[in-house]
């Protein structure tokens, strides 16, 4: 398998992509043996609530990507079917144009009860498809509105998608998608309210600045009836404000500007914005590089994943332990007659854990 990632084989990338996404045998040594061949694509996380137009907007992404010359592989997260545990919608319908072009590899996820907006195993499917060397990886989530938060610690970029007449002005007040937002899209702009929504997003973003007025001139109030004293106190008082609002400057000037996320106005069915799109989305990820805060991100998702790979052997190490199993169904009927909490059944299995590797 490994040799046919490194000789480019799609056959061999979606064997891959299905050994991780299951957890199958061997997974984690082959993302070990790929460690080494990541960070060369860039992960543009494209989020935001159902209806909003993402997987059009992914096509259009796409499109204009391969214009470029550029690869791209998509990572579709969608809901999962109740009955098979497979992805409900199937995105790949929706860009069927897209994935006849043999430089792109689109692949659905179902989300398998993840409340993030992704599969557990997104972030590791990323991996495989950065290792097999495509240029930009564009991550789905499944659309399930203000949880689905887990993308940006995937991505470099996140893009929020919002639409007018959905109460999306309510939305972007909330806390959660304001923070991950490295870039606003407004789609469906050719719609009513798409101005309104765009100048409420400019609105949101100055209160958490705390420069929503920050055009707005400053009142000093008035002037007159002053004695030379006092204006000459004043004038003093404004040259020491000039010189400290230059210094200001001059320190300002030497920090680096920090991000502003763009609210853009797009139309994906009709092709309109999606150039600005990808300005901007380049435009963020030259700012990552400048400022460093590129590295600074794929550090803090590597100790992510470490973390989560850490979790997921405890897990498996707790749970493959007959003994624990055992301990569990016993103390069940315990817990649910009330007379065991579950906290003391949980610690009481720990401790015989520990108990035998001598801890």
């Amino acid at each position: 398998m490994l040799d046919g990632l490194r000789a480019r084989s799609p056959a061999a990338l979606a064997r891959a992509i299905s050994l991780v996404e299951n957890g199958a045998p061997g997974f984690e040594s082959l993302l070990a043996s790929l460690h080494g061949s990541l960070g060369r694509g860039r992960r543009i996380g494209i989020t935001g609530p159902p209806g909003a137009g993402k997987s059009t907007l992914i096509e259009r992404l796409t499109a204009a990507y391969r214009a470029g010359g550029l690869t791209v592989g998509v990572i579709a997260v969608d809901p999962s079917s109740p009955f098979t545990g497979g992805a409900l919608l199937g995105d790949r319908i929706r860009m069927e144009q897209a994935s006849l072009d043999p430089g792109v590899f689109i692949r659905s996820m179902a989300s398998r009860g993840s409340q993030g907006g992704m599969a557990t195993a997104t972030g590791e499917v990323a991996d495989v498809m950065d290792a097999y060397g495509f240029d930009r990886i564009l991550i789905e989530t499944v659309g399930v509105g203000q949880s689905e938060l887990d993308v940006a610690a995937a991505a470099d970029t996140t893009a929020v998608v919002l639409v007018p007449e959905s109460g999306d002005d309510i939305q972007v007040m909330k806390a959660g998608l304001m923070e991950i937002a490295d870039v606003f899209v407004v789609n469906k702009a050719d719609r009513p309210g798409a101005d309104r929504l765009r100048q409420d997003l400019g609105v949101a973003m100055g209160l958490r600045s705390g420069q929503v007025y920050r055009h707005v001139p400053a009142h000093h109030g008035p002037t007159h009836g002053r004695t030379l004293g006092e204006a000459e106190r004043s004038l003093g008082a404004s040259e020491g404000a000039e010189r400290a609002v230059r210094q200001s400057e001059r320190a300002a000037a030497a920090t680096p500007t920090p991000w502003e996320p763009p609210v853009l106005a797009t139309v994906a069915t009709g092709n309109t914005g999606i150039a600005e799109l990808v300005d901007a989305l380049n435009r963020h990820f030259a700012h990552l590089d400048a400022t460093g805060t590129l590295a600074t991100r794929r550090r803090r998702r590597l100790d992510l994943r470490t973390r989560e790979v850490v979790d997921r052997a405890l897990r498996r190490w707790a749970w493959s332990d007959a003994e624990s199993r055992r301990h569990l169904e016993a103390a069940l009927s315990e817990v649910a007659a009330g007379r065991v909490s579950p906290y003391d059944a949980a610690a009481g299995i720990v401790a015989r854990l520990q108990r035998s590797e001598g801890v």
